[in-house]
């Protein structure tokens, strides 16, 4: 008998592979995420997005009972997918929780919300068809309902006591004014009708253009009947303390914010309370050895205050910035060889933050690009008051925002193959922050920080992220004002002081995220630490790390099981 035939017929005797029983609930779930989401629609079926999604109470209960009953159904599925279930479970919770505590009342957090979404989506915009711009058209004609929408919500705010504090107002408050313009010519929402293609005719481009400025313009008068209802409405009635520990419902609605943003940590608001003050002590005795290097001789505040005040450590101009930070990604890209086995194919750009949103916006930003589409990520760099924004932190900041952080680990999880969309998709706070602050040891471990002052630099941004959990808090469950938040940063960092005012503005605005950066940091180097000692000579940095990036995003729990399964499997070959 032929083998061939042989192995046939052991093929048919064979039974058939049976389907997970998870398969269909995440077929199930991403039917959810194409309802709920039009731009998500949009890419789906190959279009442009022509609308923005809907906030309503109702739309929102009604999305939040299907995640309830689709949550119900996983967590009874007897699944061999343990990592795909455990991150569907995180994502569906996110949504009932925020039907569970109407975090719609409040959308914005200072830096992000509705208000910033059309300019985002307009600088991110490239017309390639005459459907792209009549697709921005419909968008733009739609930014007046949206915006309606988020108006009714935050109106509901205020008869249920839920609104948002004045700094984090005041900042958003200044981004939709610098929308606000005469001429819609020159607004950045009309800003990609000004680079057609040139296989767009004429007549099209000229009709498209009209529309455009039609279009601009309904989406201008969204912003200012937006100002009018702050001024007039809101700002009356924003809450008087910065945190939400004393809102209805506050304490319980920040414990479910940190758990999530915490991504399967296990940690109370307490217990992050105490390993931030611990850390700010460990690390301050760190940065006392480097100030010793430098001999300089004053005390710590001393230092800082050169530090803050003498010109050597400022650009003079965008130019010099935007030079210097394209100098370090290049210098980055130069060493990802040597602590990483895999790369992913997607590039970064290296470019400004947009101005109009510049003053209230933190000093550097990912936003990612997408494989699909061919489109790069791009690390934001602010250039707004250029007195403020120190070149001694700027190889830190690099190294967290591009390469080895964010741009390489969130590209790596959305090149991976023979995987959901939500896999690919996912981002855990504390493993993806977690990671852009671990990327700056990578950064310190590979010679990046060439002079004392960058050392101390870096020193001083994960100073930053252990005063955040520290004043995230002390703010949230504590109660503390804006200046006993401040003050952790202010003694302790060489953080410039508009990057610390702005920052715990954004802690007041967003509950929660700010605890997730050190929490994820410290599970990574714990889970580093914990394969050096059991692997000693057999250890592969290499490795290492693409264990801990190579099923993408996930909960620190899942991948605190990924790695020991990992260190076992090198131990036991």
């Amino acid at each position: 008998m032929k083998p061939v035939v042989l192995l046939a017929g052991l093929l048919a005797l064979a039974p058939l592979a049976v389907a997970d029983p998870l398969d269909p609930l995440i077929a199930e779930y991403e039917s959810y995420v194409v309802a709920g989401d039009p731009g998500e629609a949009a890419r789906e079926a190959g279009l442009a997005p022509t609308r923005w999604g809907h906030v309503r109470k109702p739309d929102v209960a009604a999305r939040a009972a299907k995640a309830r009953a689709l949550l119900d159904e996983i967590e009874a599925a007897e699944t061999s997918r343990t990592v795909d279930a455990a991150i569907l479970k995180r994502l569906l919770t996110e949504e009932i929780s925020a039907e569970t505590f109407d975090t719609a009342r409040i959308p914005f957090t200072g830096d992000w919300g509705f208000q910033a979404a059309p300019v985002f989506a307009a600088m991110r915009l490239r017309i390639q068809s005459e459907a792209d711009a009549d697709a921005w058209v419909q968008r733009l004609n739609d930014v007046p309902r949206y915006f309606a929408e988020n108006r009714v919500n935050m109106a509901r705010g205020i008869t249920t006591g839920w609104t948002a504090y004045t700094d984090p107002l005041a900042t958003t408050r200044a981004q939709i004014e610098a929308q606000i313009v005469d001429d819609p010519a020159t607004s950045e929402l009309y800003a990609p009708f000004l680079s057609l293609p040139d296989t767009i005719t004429p007549e099209a481009a000229a009709r498209l253009k009209a529309d455009g400025l039609v279009a601009a313009a309904n989406a201008i008068q969204a912003y200012r009947d937006t100002a009018r209802f702050i001024d007039l409405t809101y700002a009356p009635a924003a809450r008087k303390e910065a945190g939400i520990a004393r809102l209805p419902g506050g304490r319980e609605a920040y414990a479910a914010a940190v758990d999530l943003h915490t991504a399967g940590a296990g940690h109370t608001p307490e217990e992050i309370h105490a390993i931030g003050l611990t850390e700010v002590a460990r690390i301050r005795a760190e940065m006392d050895t480097v100030i010793a290097e430098t001999g300089f001789e004053g005390s710590f505040a001393a230092f800082q205050a050169f530090l803050r005040s003498d010109p050597q450590f400022y650009p003079h101009s965008d130019t010099e910035l935007m030079d210097k930070a394209k100098e370090i990604t290049s210098r980055i890209d130069a060493i990802l060889p040597l602590y990483f086995g895999h790369l992913p194919s997607l590039g970064y750009t290296v470019d400004p933050v947009p101005l109009s949103i510049a003053p209230g916006y933190t000093t550097g930003r990912y936003v990612q690009g997408d494989p699909r589409e061919a489109r790069k990520g791009s690390y934001l760099v602010n250039t707004y008051a250029l007195e403020q924004r120190p070149l001694y932190e700027l190889p830190a900041l690099s190294a967290h925002e591009s390469v080895p952080g964010h741009h390489l680990q969130i590209s790596i999880g959305q090149e991976m193959e023979g995987q959901p969309r939500f896999r690919q998709d996912y981002y855990a706070t504390a493993f993806g922050e977690g990671w852009g602050l671990y990327a700056e040891r990578i950064a310190g471990e590979a010679g990046v920080y060439q002079t004392p002052y960058e050392r101390f630099g870096a020193l001083s941004m994960e100073m930053w992220r252990a005063c955040r959990l520290v004043a995230d808090t002390g703010l949230h469950w504590y109660g503390w004002t804006r200046e006993e938040a401040e003050a952790c940063f202010f003694d302790n960092s060489a953080l410039a002081p508009l990057n610390i005012q702005t920052e715990v503005t954004r802690y007041i605005g967003w509950p929660g995220q700010a605890t997730a950066y050190k929490i994820g940091e410290l599970k990574i180097r714990s889970l580093r630490a914990e394969a050096e000692a059991a692997l000693g000579d057999k250890f592969d940095i290499r490795a290492f790390h693409d264990v801990v990036l190579g099923q993408g995003a996930v909960p620190l729990d899942v991948l605190d099981a990924q790695v020991k399964a990992w260190i076992a499997a090198q131990t036991a070959s």
